[in-house]
């Protein structure tokens, strides 16, 4: 695992955060890069406001420095690490080309909107861009698409995707690692999707293999 200590490579990440459900997904990624000392470039789609305003009731700033405060306040991680914003309209930013490097990229959560267009090859904000970017460099790009169910389309974009190059993690959760909160259960979705980028910053309980069963009448 990576330590909090120890600075990562330099090269940043991009987080995209589109318009889906589970914005938690990208606050609960922040806090643990955030606190691994990650640099973290962060583009928030214009629908991921609306999402925002309806699931947590507050306003997402648009301007990038206070959108940057926006989010480590929202992780709790005031000052580690690096994050840099960008407004989702500006197409000429640094991560829209592929000569910035990038270590890759993560659209998480992802909605069925992005997907289809990524899919499609259009570029119509600095998210598209930028995931389109790390297809066509040939660097990690991670979709998280948070959506149910899926139709034969949304199967047949994501399928695209992949075949293109993109890993595919659905946000899925699993118990065998004995989440406790809602949280647990995030993060286990969040450390599946950075271990596509070779991102080990998460504290999971991973599995090892089966757990001996309880003696009867003792507690499990």
């Amino acid at each position: 695992m990576t330590s909090a200590t120890t600075p990562p490579p330099d090269r940043p990440l991009i987080l995209g955060v589109s318009g889906a459900s589970g914005l938690i997904y990208a606050v609960r990624a922040l806090k643990w890069l955030l606190t691994a000392n990650y640099s973290i470039a962060l583009v928030a789609s214009k629908a991921s406001h609306m999402v925002w305003q309806a699931e947590e009731n507050s306003k997402m700033p648009t301007e990038p420095a206070a959108q940057a405060q926006f989010w480590r306040d929202r992780a709790g991680v005031p000052t580690a690490g690096q994050l840099t914003c960008y407004r989702s309209g500006d197409v000429a930013a640094a991560i829209a080309s592929g000569s910035y490097r990038a270590r890759g990229m993560v659209v998480m959560p992802c909605s069925m909107s992005t997907v289809g267009k990524l899919a499609a090859g259009l570029s119509g904000d600095l998210l598209e861009r930028a995931a389109d970017v790390q297809l066509k460099e040939g660097r990690p790009l991670v979709i998280v698409p948070r959506e149910t169910p899926l139709s034969l389309i949304h199967l047949r974009n994501l399928t695209t995707l992949a075949e293109a190059g993109a890993a595919i993690v659905p946000a899925i959760p699993a118990w065998y690692h004995r989440p406790q909160s809602i949280e647990d259960l995030v993060d286990f979705v969040v450390a599946r999707a950075l271990d596509r980028l070779d991102v080990d910053c998460v504290p999971l309980r991973r599995w090892e293999g089966p757990i001996e069963p309880a003696e009867p009448g003792e507690a499990d």
